[in-house]
């Protein structure tokens, strides 16, 4: 038997004024899409912005529905927007940030399971990384250079 270790990198910057002017910018886009959140049940608003190759960028915010299962995350509705409207030109960045009206979330949240399974596929269909960045409402940023980081072993096409 062997033993392996999976080690997860990724950079903390203790505020957004830290980041680089490029994603400050995305992170803000991110906050703005918070606005269109449809969150009336769990009141956990979260907004997303995707950054493409070709400079345009591609807002969402989360969508829930009574029946948990069937809401729209706001980071993988932007990606398949993404894909969608601008399908020659790959996501090199997604900025991801939440706001709940009944606590401050100061930590960054994570994407789901199921997010973080998109960002992996949105990257092997680019055939190129895409940074990820995420904050709470305010305090610390969390930067993956990889969004594949999120997720090591990840599963793919090659096991199909």
């Amino acid at each position: 038997m062997r033993r392996l270790e999976i080690k997860t990198v990724y950079s903390e910057y203790t505020s957004e004024k830290e980041l680089p002017e490029e994603d400050q910018a995305l992170l803000q886009k991110a906050k703005k899409a918070l606005k269109q959140s449809y969150s009336p049940y769990s009141h956990f608003k979260v907004g997303a912005a995707a950054l493409l190759e070709n400079g345009k960028t591609v807002i969402s915010a989360n969508y829930e529905n009574a029946s948990y299962p069937s809401t729209v995350c706001a980071e993988h509705s932007a990606l398949i927007q993404a894909a969608n409207r601008y399908p020659k030109s790959p996501v090199v960045a997604l900025a991801i940030t939440v706001l709940n009206s009944e606590q401050v979330i100061e930590d960054p949240a994570m994407p789901c399971g199921s997010c973080r399974q998109v960002i992996c596929e949105t990257e092997g269909r680019n055939g190129q990384d895409m940074r990820v960045i995420l904050q709470g409402e305010k305090g610390k940023v969390h930067v993956f250079e990889r969004g594949g980081d999120m997720l090591p072993l990840a599963f793919d096409g090659g096991f199909l």
